[in-house]
């Protein structure tokens, strides 16, 4: 296998590549030609069926299925023209990816004749089998039914892949007896609720307004390596990391790499997938080098949260294709590589009005600072009551290896929100009495825009260790994996948001009932909330370890591994949230908990499995035959006659050897006694908890002694490509 290493390298300097770019084409002649678009739903389809699209997808009500029936005909003469012969439902299941089964248009009447046919019912609505996917329970191994139903919202688009073209139907997946098996579906409540609340509060400042929508521009890590690199290690294959290997003499420690000039065949890859991207609708605006050896980031225009995840879960899949274009390997594990920084993917969220406001910039009037402050405060308020949710958002086994790593932000959970917000937030707090007096109305008459600079980005700095930061107009949550779907803390995000703003709305409501006015009342539940949340909000340096002891003492928790912050999916008090806002029943809540335990479970299942098997057909092998050279060696140098100071360098080599091998005997064995622990429990919490707690630990120790060898042994031997070979070649 060692050669494997050796003709990577050699394969490389063949310098077989597939340059793709642009050419001569505009990205505006690009951009969603492969997509479904408006336009193109106005050429293909009848006034009617227009309307009803667009009309469902601005209020969210049902087509019926005479009008499936036309826009079916319509996508697929859109479709046609454009060579495509297959069509498919594209839904985001509970496995972290994306899935299509495809159909042909193709099919034969009785009599034998073939048509091309794609109806109404084909295009709203199909079954695949919902026991093969992540169920939690809710679907048993011989109840297989289960419906994908068609999402208007999402614009269907076709997928070119080899020599082939296939419309693609973003929809939703359901259990028979309708319970969500995906991630789109509670995605779309959680969207639909918060609009829902957020308008609410909105009409009492402006009641032209008819619809919010949360915007989400995330900002996607990776990795790019020789693709003949990855296929010489085992661990990268299997696991996305690699679970062996020593740091490389220089990393990144000299920072430049970070906005570097970005490599000619990076580049050219890079052109590559955005051509893919763009074609596909997804607005891709930045890219460059990031901070570590061969990690690049990407980020696009913000779209409205639903778009933006499906683009998101569309651009991971054509990176990974593309990429085999130009024999490169896409890494998205938030830790392929150890000793160096490991990748993310901000989600920026905010709150966009139909009028053109966006709810989280601050206004130029005292009523629109108002309202920019009743929404600014109400998402303080939220992540101070919902933080251990907001955390088991992005929890996984491969983020763990991230959060709190001093590269990312800690598994704590806070707010920056910058020096000049917080003067304003204490500025209001003690301006507004307990009492409701006239002295209430000076803070409304006062100009805030002059406390709250309108470039806020420009006055505030910004606080990189911060998990959830403030940044001008948006929050950013830093702490999302880089090979996370976006649903999920989009969902999380926007659930507790609309649960806040309900719970404001009531108490801004029960105090007008008692007949204060409208904007007292709405400044006296705002300073009500800035109290309770002060607690959440940190301005200073979230990776020192005075923090943490500062936030347990404010009663921030601090969940370091994912068993234990999935722990509040099992309270009642979360399931009780989750029901009383209609994003999951009791059910969903327990069924989304035990496939996230399970799937923690696998994963650090697979990766003791791999530690083990590399370690004894792998690291051993090598390092013994090293070491039966040196044994040679001090043999030949005794037969001439030298005396045993002459050779006690390869003695003392000799035993070292020794001592790493007999360690990694050791505690291979021990870890793999430790699994089979972990695999004799029932309850997946307490599996979940013994993978965590006592087979974990071994991997450290098991690297130690093996990247110690990795030093040691005869480089022309050492099988596995080695760091400086993977980041630095290409």
């Amino acid at each position: 296998m060692s050669n494997l290493r050796f003709n990577a390298v050699k394969e490389l300097n063949l310098g077989t590549k597939d340059i793709r770019g642009y050419g001569d084409q505009k990205v505006t002649s690009l951009f969603a030609s492969n997509v479904f678009t408006t336009k193109a739903q106005r050429e293909y389809l009848s006034d009617e069926a227009y309307k009803s699209i667009i009309t469902s997808v601005k209020t969210g009500s049902k087509i019926d299925r005479k009008m499936a029936e036309q826009i079916a005909n319509g996508m697929k003469a859109w479709a046609m023209e454009r060579g495509v012969s297959h069509f498919s439902h594209w839904f985001q299941p509970l496995t972290g990816g994306t899935a299509e089964k495809h159909d042909s248009f193709f099919t034969l009447k009785g009599d034998g004749t073939p048509l091309e046919i794609f109806d109404g019912d084909a295009l709203t609505q199909q079954e695949p089998d919902a026991s093969s996917f992540p169920n939690g329970g809710i679907r048993a191994t011989f109840e297989a039914r289960g419906y994908t139903a068609w999402d208007p919202t999402s614009p269907a688009f076709i997928l070119e892949m080899a020599h082939g073209k296939t419309l693609c139907i973003p929809t939703i997946f359901i259990s028979y007896s309708g319970e969500s098996l995906d991630t789109k579906t509670p995605l779309l409540k959680a969207l639909d609720l918060v609009n829902k609340s957020a308008l609410d509060v909105c009409h009492y400042f402006d009641k032209n307004i008819t619809r919010v929508a949360p915007t989400l521009g995330w900002e996607q890590e990776y990795f790019v390596i020789e693709e003949s690199m990855a296929n010489a290690r085992p661990d990268l294959l299997a696991t996305g990391r690699t679970l062996y290997g020593h740091t490389p003499a220089k990393g990144q420690q000299l920072d430049d790499h970070y906005f570097g000039a970005i490599p000619e065949r990076v580049f050219a890859y890079m052109q590559d997938f955005e051509q893919e991207s763009y074609k596909l609708g997804i607005p891709l605006r930045t890219r460059h080098n990031e901070v570590a050896p061969s990690q690049f980031e990407c980020a696009p225009i913000f779209e409205e949260v639903n778009i933006a995840v499906d683009h998101n879960s569309l651009l991971m899949d054509v990176m990974q294709r593309v990429a085999k274009r130009h024999k490169l390997k896409v890494l998205m594990h938030e830790k392929p590589f150890a000793g160096v920084n490991g990748s993310g993917k901000h989600n920026n969220w905010s709150l966009a009005t139909d009028t053109g406001i966006n709810l989280l910039a601050p206004g130029k009037t005292p009523r629109t600072n108002l309202m920019f402050l009743t929404f600014f405060v109400n998402v303080l308020k939220a992540v101070h009551t919902h933080a251990d949710l907001l955390r088991a958002s992005i929890a996984s086994s491969n983020n763990d290896h991230r959060l709190g790593a001093n590269e990312a932000p800690p598994a704590i959970i806070s707010v920056f929100i910058g020096k000049y917000l917080t003067d304003v937030l204490k500025e209001v707090e003690t301006r507004v009495t307990g009492k409701f007096t006239e002295q209430d109305e000076v803070i409304l008459k006062m100009d805030i825009h002059k406390n709250i600079p309108e470039l806020l980005m420009d006055n505030t700095d910004r606080n990189r260790t911060s998990p959830f930061a403030f940044t001008g107009n948006k929050f950013e949550f830093r702490a999302v994996g880089s090979s996370a779907n976006c649903a999920w803390p989009m969902t999380i995000l926007n659930s507790i948001m609309a649960n806040t703003l309900i719970d404001f709305k009531k108490e801004v409501d029960a105090l007008i009932d008692k007949g204060e006015k409208k904007e007292i009342a709405v400044l006296h539940i705002i300073r009500k909330y800035i109290t309770e949340s002060k607690a959440i909000c940190f301005e200073g340096d979230n990776y020192s370890e005075a923090w943490a002891q500062e936030a347990a003492q404010r009663g921030l928790n601090n969940f370091k591994d994912t068993p234990r912050a999935l722990d509040v999916f099992a309270t009642d008090i979360t399931k009780k949230l989750f029901k009383d806002l209609n994003i999951f029943t009791h059910k969903e809540v327990e069924a989304r908990h035990e496939i996230m335990l399970e799937e923690y479970v696998k994963k650090v299942q697979i990766e003791a499995r791999l530690m083990g098997y590399l370690a004894s057909n792998t690291i051993l092998p090598p390092s013994i035959q090293y070491q039966n050279m040196l044994i040679e060696n001090v043999k030949g140098l005794k037969e001439i006659g030298l005396k045993p100071e002459s050779f006690k360098a390869q003695m003392d080599i000799i035993e070292v050897i020794s001592t790493h091998i007999n360690s990694i005997s050791d505690q291979v064995e021990k870890m793999i006694e430790a699994r089979k622990v972990a695999n004799e429990l029932e309850d997946m919490h307490a599996k979940a908890v013994a993978y965590c707690d006592q087979v974990k630990p071994y991997f450290d120790t098991i690297r130690y002694h093996a990247d110690k060898l990795e030093l040691i042994v005869d480089d022309k031997i050492w099988v596995l490509p080695k760091y400086r070979e993977m980041l630095f070649l290409r």
